[in-house]
């Protein structure tokens, strides 16, 4: 499974990630998270890391003009949209994007099913509550386009193996505190998704 550490809010955190074998990270601009960064900061950051990591930044209610103008200067590559948007918003985005499922019902994991889509566990608030969803609202449902959110950590990761994820998501399950990433934990929740 490819993994995504999210909530990244600083160079030695993005850096242990990709050292332990992380795929993409996870920028959030969405000012009501304690995970928030700034785009300026986050510029600092992504410009120092190496490549062929994905740099992905999550967004919350905003129009399309804000997600292409804050990924072309923070140099991200793919853009997290976090709420229901209308047609037109990702008629009119520019930047490549992946749309996030807040899953009520086992029904909602098979919203946009032709695409690859980020599945969190619904919650009033938005991003990192770390709630975990259904596991057993997968059984038997195609997951090849999934990447699983809502949650995780490093010892229950191993728990979904058996439903081939396209990837996961964790932020809050790795952390030591809001935004400041448990290097050891990063490290075992990477390892027990790849195994």
């Amino acid at each position: 499974m490819r993994t995504k550490i999210c909530g990244i809010t600083n160079y030695e955190d993005a850096m242990a990630a990709i050292k332990a074998g992380a795929d993409a990270l996870g920028f959030v601009f969405y000012e009501k998270s304690p995970r928030y960064i700034t785009p300026k900061r986050a510029k600092e950051i992504i410009e120092k890391l190496p490549p062929f990591i994905e740099k992905v930044a999550l967004f919350v209610h905003v129009d399309a003009q804000e997600v292409d103008s804050i990924c072309q200067e923070v140099g991200a590559t793919l853009a997290q949209i976090h709420f229901e948007a209308s047609r037109e918003f990702y008629q009119e985005l520019q930047t490549p994007h992946i749309k996030v499922i807040r899953a009520k019902t086992k029904e909602d994991i098979l919203h946009y099913k032709d695409e690859y889509r980020l599945v969190d566990a619904y919650c009033q608030a938005y991003g990192g509550a770390g709630k975990r969803i259904n596991i057993e609202w997968f059984d038997n449902i195609d997951c090849s386009k999934i990447i699983l959110a809502g949650g995780l950590d490093p010892s229950n990761v191993t728990t979904l193996k058996n439903y081939g994820f396209y990837g996961v998501d964790v932020s809050s399950g790795v952390e030591k505190s809001h935004g400041i990433k448990d290097h050891q934990k990063v490290e075992d929740f990477i390892k027990n998704a790849k195994q």
